[in-house]
């Protein structure tokens, strides 16, 4: 394949992003994020070394990050054999790590954040789940969670990421003329 990668990835880099709801999104699938100070939901995601989306979950706002990463974590194990490194911040550190080696054989590794340091930090492996997220929240549908159904948000979200693939494809498809 391009660029001297298996087709399917062997890693990953799990984060959640909390979004603000509309007044369409059902009191029952809403929660309230105290961290963020948002109220609303989340999204989960898991993207492969690249940053191409491979799963999202999106539940309400007051799930956990290690809570909502449960059933990403079981669909990528279902969706990808080949994955068994995933890369995580510090919210999903403790029984999550023994979870996942234990029920989807997947060795959550956890990259922290230097204690001395202040202010923002490029942190290795995290920033592409990062960039990831603000490719998403490009998208006008994305960036405010409209949606009735939990799967409407999530499909929305794919479609999001579909567009980015498509544009970078036809661009390497059809190089510039001199």
């Amino acid at each position: 394949m391009a660029g001297g990668r298996q087709a399917e990835p062997s890693a990953g880099i799990i984060d959640s992003q909390s979004v603000r709801a509309a007044e369409s999104v059902a009191t029952t699938s809403r929660g309230y994020d105290a961290a963020k100070k948002v109220q609303g939901t989340k999204r989960h995601v898991i993207v492969d070394t690249l940053g191409l989306l491979l799963v999202v979950i999106v539940t309400a706002a007051s799930v956990q990050d290690r809570d909502g990463a449960k059933p990403a974590l079981e669909r990528l194990r279902d969706w990808y054999e080949r994955i068994a490194l995933i890369w995580a911040d510090s919210a999903y550190a403790g029984k999550l790590v023994t979870w996942a080696k234990k029920h989807v054989r997947l060795t959550p590794e956890i990259v922290k954040r230097s204690d001395d340091v202040s202010g923002f930090v490029v942190l290795p492996r995290r920033w592409v789940v990062e960039r990831t997220l603000s490719w998403i929240s490009q998208r006008r549908r994305c960036v405010r969670d409209y949606e009735r159904l939990s799967e409407h948000h999530e499909a929305m979200a794919l479609g999001a990421m579909i567009i980015l693939m498509g544009r970078r494809l036809t661009r390497s498809a059809y190089p510039k003329s001199p």
